[in-house]
């Protein structure tokens, strides 16, 4: 059985949910897949914070000789790396190193704060509008530090960001503890980007993919595509489990399973899955008044109302969610290193979920070479919460044929 529809969209997280969005209140009529239920995947269980500060791509100066200094003690790494032979995952991580410059970082600065301010601002008109509570806090976000080295490089990348316009304030110690008095004596200052915000991503998710639902989409869960063919330079057919879809306009949005769900294409998609791990615990006595970054650790700490969740590390080039227990009990010992916690923790959830990632660190967003009838819209790694509504908006305007909201090209599929 053949089901037609509009616009088909493949992925249902918070890229693929802000794409049905914008599309639909296009005028446009929407139908998604996602391969579990909507709002399980891998924007479950993530740090939910909205950071329009992180405009620096993952491929940066000096990401190679961390990662590794890092893996010479991989108990206590932020970086992980599964070792295969992949042909396309060995190239991938050549491309990676190469694209660690400063010259990668110029061409991608502009794009990446153009689409973090347009999200910022989408996101804030959408909860306004559809009425959505998912304990939404604008608070800002802190990056905690212990070690004076990485204070001063702490500096000098918030002086980097204010000169391109991400709103930052430098604390010292006395001025962090009095902002947060539940930091530990030893964290000697901070840097506040009082433009971050953080909220609950389930709840944020869940609701959207109400009113989505709400506004007319065809939602098919628990739908993996196993398949897509195409004839004449178009998406012909894309097929599922449960049967094949056709549909005027295609949309991948499905993360770090994108490359799989295309690779029957002619089209070159480089990303890997990174995997991350979160530890949820039920609120302890004392609850941080902020959220945080542990600068040292690159644990992000999350306070989610009547919950609060532990994020970190990074694990390149494994299909896995399945958490390991090493590193959910590190994470919660990397955070008991910097504020107070009470003795004992009531722990709610663990999570493992992927980040998609590109060899230059920045989305893939654009328009197929090779389909007319295909936008892509992956490749976000840790930001697609904090990237979902700006790429929501364009990858409409891309699709319905109009003026993009600033040039995409340092996104565009071509550059692979």
């Amino acid at each position: 059985m053949t089901t037609k529809s509009d616009i088909l969209i493949i992925g249902g997280g918070p890229v693929g949910l802000s794409c049905a969005y914008y599309l639909l209140k296009s005028g446009r009529k929407v139908t998604i897949l996602e391969a579990k239920e909507i709002g399980k995947g891998s924007g479950h269980g993530n740090a939910g914070q909205i950071v329009p500060s992180h405009i620096i791509p993952l491929a940066a100066p000096g990401v190679v000789s961390s990662a590794l200094k890092w893996m010479l003690d991989p108990a206590l790494s932020p970086f992980g790396m599964k070792v295969r032979l992949s042909p396309a995952y060995l190239l991938w991580l050549v491309q990676f190193a190469a694209a660690c410059n400063d010259a990668n970082v110029q061409r991608s600065l502009p794009a990446m704060r153009n689409l973090a301010q347009l999200s910022v601002t989408n996101l804030q008109k959408m909860l306004d509008e559809e009425g959505i509570e998912c304990r939404y806090q604008q608070t800002g976000i802190i990056t905690l530090f212990k070690d004076e080295k990485a204070f001063e490089g702490g500096k000098h990348e918030a002086e980097f960001l204010g000169k391109n316009g991400v709103p930052t304030e430098i604390l010292d110690k006395a001025a962090l503890h009095a902002r947060e008095p539940i930091a530990l004596d030893d964290v000697i200052g901070g840097v506040h980007f009082t433009g971050d915000s953080f909220m609950n991503p389930a709840i944020f998710l869940g609701e959207l993919a109400k009113r989505v639902r709400a506004m007319g989409a065809e939602v098919h869960e628990n739908t993996p595509v196993t398949g897509l063919e195409s004839a004449g330079g178009k998406i012909s057919k894309v097929r599922t489990a449960s049967g094949e879809f056709e549909a005027e306009h295609v949309v991948l949005a499905a993360g770090a399973w994108s490359p799989i769900v295309a690779r029957d294409l002619r089209l070159k998609l480089p990303v890997q899955p990174a995997r991350g791990y979160s530890v949820t615990v039920a609120a302890p006595r004392k609850m941080p008044r902020h959220a945080f970054i542990l600068g040292d650790r690159r644990v992000a700490v999350s306070p989610l109302g009547e919950l609060l969740r532990f994020t970190g590390r990074l694990e390149v080039g494994e299909y896995s969610t399945t958490p390991n227990p090493d590193w959910l009990a590190r994470l919660e010992k990397f955070v008991r290193e910097y504020i107070e916690l009470d003795e004992k923790l009531d722990v709610k959830e663990t999570w493992a979920g992927l980040r998609p990632v590109t060899p230059d660190g920045i989305p893939a967003i654009g328009r197929s070479p090779h389909h007319s009838n295909l936008t892509v819209a992956t490749g976000h790694a840790m930001v697609g919460l904090t990237l979902g509504p700006g790429t929501g908006q364009v990858v409409t305007e891309l699709v319905n044929g109009r003026k993009t909201a600033f040039d995409l090209s340092p996104f565009g599929l071509e550059r692979f």
